[in-house]
């Protein structure tokens, strides 16, 4: 690929994402209302996007082999009183995440 190539990937990746963020509010703009739909997709899809990930970062783990999942159980349970003291999603995770970097560098 030639750098002309890479950089209109870029910059076409990039208005598609900046467009996608903003049209939902450029269509809800004039309505005084918004959907119960998209009220209720905007409580929910959280959620389930964070279960997602957990199911897609645990989906690797052995439990028969060394380390038997303790790193990542360890750093799970942290993630999951952090959030429960804090109730900061952005502390929980950033701990969760030094965690577990700290016990497979250092600990397994």
């Amino acid at each position: 690929m030639t750098e002309l190539h890479t950089v209109l990937l870029v910059a076409v990746a990039s208005v598609v994402t900046i467009l996608l963020r903003f049209l939902p509010f450029a269509i809800f703009s004039g309505r005084r209302n918004t959907p119960a739909f998209v009220v209720y997709l905007g409580k929910v899809l959280p959620y389930a996007i964070m279960g997602m990930l957990v199911v897609f970062c645990l989906k690797g783990v052995s439990l028969t082999a060394a380390p038997h999942g303790i790193p990542e159980a360890v750093a799970c349970i942290l993630v999951v009183l952090l959030h429960i003291w804090k109730r900061n999603t952005l502390i929980s995770i950033l701990g969760g995440t030094v965690c577990y970097m700290l016990l497979v560098q250092l600990v397994f």
